[in-house]
């Protein structure tokens, strides 16, 4: 075959020395990330059209694609395709990603409902050590996907951010894209911390569950490009929607 070479630089090419079912497999990963490989309901498209689109042989797309299913990342069903594993939303987190993102990512539809946003005094002492201020702009929504509650973030943002958010309808705000976009602040990292923990009665009753449940915890820091504090969300996930995949080398 021809070097392939995509509108985003990702190149083919049968000439390097890693494998190309592993040059293919690293680009199907890049493209699920970014919302450009599956259709509405998840599925992939063909082996054939896989194969064609990328001028290898689809003993290449099923080696790569085989690879990616022992990952947990795609199955294969028998009669009805190959379709992205979207209770495996984190697994497509290599890069900081908000939630809009990431759920588009893996096949849904995102929603939101606001419980509560605006300015507040009133909010945990971890995050006013974080922020290092007296008073944030709060948000605090129900996440949805294909309209299945599934978590609720409660994020934090400085005063200075929280004023230009006040004016945004928020419910389904992409909010990372807009900060970047709109109030000209790249972000670069996070710290995420993430912990189990039982459903209380709120999370019960929202996020359809029940009491006791185990649920999954995540806290995190997000910085931008200059180190300043961007946001800080503490949020409780469905784990049958969200699990996290580590992989670790010696």
């Amino acid at each position: 075959m021809d070097k392939y070479t995509s509108q985003d630089g990702f190149v083919l090419d049968p000439q390097r020395s890693v494998p190309l079912y592993h040059q293919l497999k690293d680009f199907l990963k890049f493209e699920a990330e970014n919302g450009r490989l599956a259709d509405a309901t998840g599925k992939l498209p063909t082996e054939a059209e896989l194969a064609k689109r990328f001028k290898v042989s689809r003993i290449t797309v099923r080696s790569a694609l085989r690879y990616l299913e022992e990952q947990g990342l795609v199955s294969r069903e028998r009669g009805r395709g190959t379709f992205l594993n979207t209770n495996e939303v984190e697994n497509w987190r290599g890069r900081l990603l908000g939630f809009t993102e990431a759920i588009k990512a893996a096949g849904y539809e995102p929603d939101s409902r606001i419980i509560r946003k605006g300015f507040t005094k009133n909010f945990p002492s971890n995050v006013r050590e974080t922020l290092m201020t007296d008073e944030v702009w709060e948000l605090k929504r129900l996440r949805l996907a294909d309209k299945n509650p599934i978590a609720i973030e409660h994020a934090y943002f400085p005063t200075q951010i929280g004023l230009l958010l006040n004016e945004e309808d928020v419910s389904s705000l992409p909010l990372y894209r807009y900060i970047e976009a709109n109030l000209n602040i790249i972000l670069h990292e996070g710290k995420q911390i993430i912990s189990a923990l039982n459903a209380g009665q709120e999370e019960a009753e929202v996020l359809d569950v029940n009491e006791g449940d185990a649920m999954l915890s995540v806290e995190r820091v997000t910085f931008s490009v200059d180190g300043e504090v961007v946001e800080f969300l503490d949020a409780i996930y469905r784990p049958d929607y969200f699990q996290y995949t580590i992989w670790l080398t010696r």
